[in-house]
């Protein structure tokens, strides 16, 4: 007995530990023997909420870590949160306020870049016209999530990336969930190539559709293939990232998802055109030129994609050709009905829109019949405007889309700034490396919108803090220096 008393005196720490474990697997028990299955996840919530206070930098990987297996849960009447991401979110936001509050270091410099204050911008414009909405504690409710995605992966992220290392260690806290799904959803695909539908349907629960399943990997693919040749990776690390670029084509390619295709092949074409030296004015004028000329000659082109058949298909050659179908493709016709839904809304009222988040529940007595699809729908239950572009017009006016497009043509012309011109080639290639990815969102969100969501937000709003840390923290080249072997270095 008095070795006992010995041994737990000297393993207070062990012994005490056992006895809460034990105590912990019996209360589990009961609860769940009672249905009280909720409860059980306290002491992890408990577990969470101490590493949010104590380690915030630790949390913010975590939460990139959890994102892709997020699941939507409606936790009361009319709320819906993706869990456990969103309550996470929320806690970091008010940790990190109350932190900047009282510490007083935060670095004002990032408050003071383009991107930041265009940010901020828009995050003002959205509550003004929250403020005015058709349904203001629907749009309220929208702002406070975009608030809640961009304070930790935006304005938090952008001061944790001073550090170059936790650049590279977000991207792989959200790659290996991602990595995890993409391999779960090709093994369902591989049994199931006679049925296009159910493919769209093989990466759920995880992320909602095909479209943004393929968003996410498209995200991804520039930067995991910078990485592979990336002097930081050696050995296993670029075999790593070998494994894990070729993982991505292949779940790209069986998202069947047409504008995800487009953005990549967009990100190649713009990548032979910044290594080919054009500038970013001479990109954005011929982008212009382009719409313009669609414009002009409308008529002529919807009369030739008009005569296109071909609908989606699992058939490679088939789904490209569906891509210029306007005649008998639902998911085209769809879009075109809530694009021209949201245009009818808009006019109603071109400075301050409907009011944010709102669309999908006011947009049904603006359809039209002849130009309803197989899959319209009056409940809104197939999400919003399907562009990033025509929802922020629809919804906050012509600030808002003219904001959001400001800050992707700021980001964009920033990060090619930076590959030009910083001193450390790293830099430089990491700069261009993310700008492309961001690049891919931004034409695909020509077709579709998942900045409401946590799945995309989350590498959006972090890629995007990756470019302004790179500017603000990394040294650069003086632009005005004619120095053609530092030239010739960048690229």
């Amino acid at each position: 007995m008095a070795r006992v008393k010995e041994w737990l005196a000297g393993n207070k720490a062990a012994v005490v530990a056992v006895v809460l474990s034990l105590l912990f697997l019996v209360a589990n028990c009961i609860l769940l023997v009672k249905d009280f299955y909720y409860l059980s996840l306290l002491p992890l919530g408990a577990l969470v909420v101490a590493l949010l206070l104590l380690r915030l930098e630790t949390a913010f990987l975590f939460m990139a870590l959890c994102t892709p297996f997020a699941i939507n849960m409606s936790l009361l009447q009319g709320m819906e949160l993706s869990m456990p991401v969103e309550p996470m979110m929320i806690l970091f936001s008010l940790i990190f306020f109350f932190r900047v509050l009282v510490a007083h270091n935060y670095d004002t410099r990032i408050l003071r870049h383009p991107v930041s204050i265009l940010v901020l911008a828009s995050l003002a414009w959205m509550l003004i016209t929250a403020c005015t909405s058709r349904m203001p504690w629907v749009s309220v409710k929208y702002f406070l999530a975009r608030l809640w995605f961009v304070v930790p992966f935006f304005f938090a992220a952008a001061q944790i990336f001073k550090d170059g290392r936790r650049i590279r260690q977000f991207f792989w806290c959200y790659a290996i969930g991602l990595v995890a799904v993409v391999l779960l959803a090709t093994l369902k695909t591989l049994g199931n190539f006679s049925d296009l539908q159910t493919l769209h349907r093989v990466m759920r629960p995880f992320y909602n559709d095909h479209t943004a399943y393929g968003c996410v990997i498209a995200l991804f693919i520039p930067a995991a293939f910078y990485f592979i040749f990336s002097r930081k990776s050696k050995g296993w690390s670029r075999l790593m990232f070998l494994a894990l670029f070729g993982l991505l084509v292949v779940g790209l390619f069986f998202s069947y998802c047409r504008a995800a295709w487009l953005s990549v092949l967009a990100a190649i074409g713009v990548y032979v055109l910044v290594r080919m030296g054009m500038k970013v004015k001479w990109m954005m004028l011929g982008f212009a030129l382009c719409v313009g000329v669609f414009f002009v000659y409308q008529s002529d082109v919807l009369y030739k994609l008009g005569k296109n058949k071909q609908d989606s298909s699992y058939d490679l050659a088939g789904q490209i050709k569906s891509i210029s179908n306007i005649s008998t493709d639902a998911s085209n016709l769809e879009r075109l009905n809530r694009w021209a839904s949201a245009v009818r809304i808009w006019k109603e009222n071109p400075l301050l829109g409907c009011g944010p988040g709102t669309y999908q529940f006011v947009y049904a007595s603006y359809q039209r019949s002849y130009q309803l699809s197989v899959i319209s729908t009056n409940s809104g239950n197939l999400g919003n405007a399907h562009s990033e572009y025509i929802g922020p017009m629809t919804e906050q006016g012509i600030p808002g889309v003219l904001l959001v497009a400001g800050i992707f043509m700021v980001t964009f012309a920033t990060g090619v700034r930076i590959y030009r011109t910083a001193r450390d080639t790293a830099v430089a290639h990491t700069a261009l490396a993310f700008t492309l990815s961001l690049l891919t969102y931004y034409v695909h969100g020509i077709f579709n919108n998942f900045l409401d969501t946590d799945k995309l937000s989350v590498p959006f709003w972090g890629f995007t803090a990756v470019i302004v840390a790179l500017d603000i923290y990394s040294e650069k080249l003086d632009t005005q220096r004619k120095d053609g072997d530092n030239e010739k270095a960048l690229v």
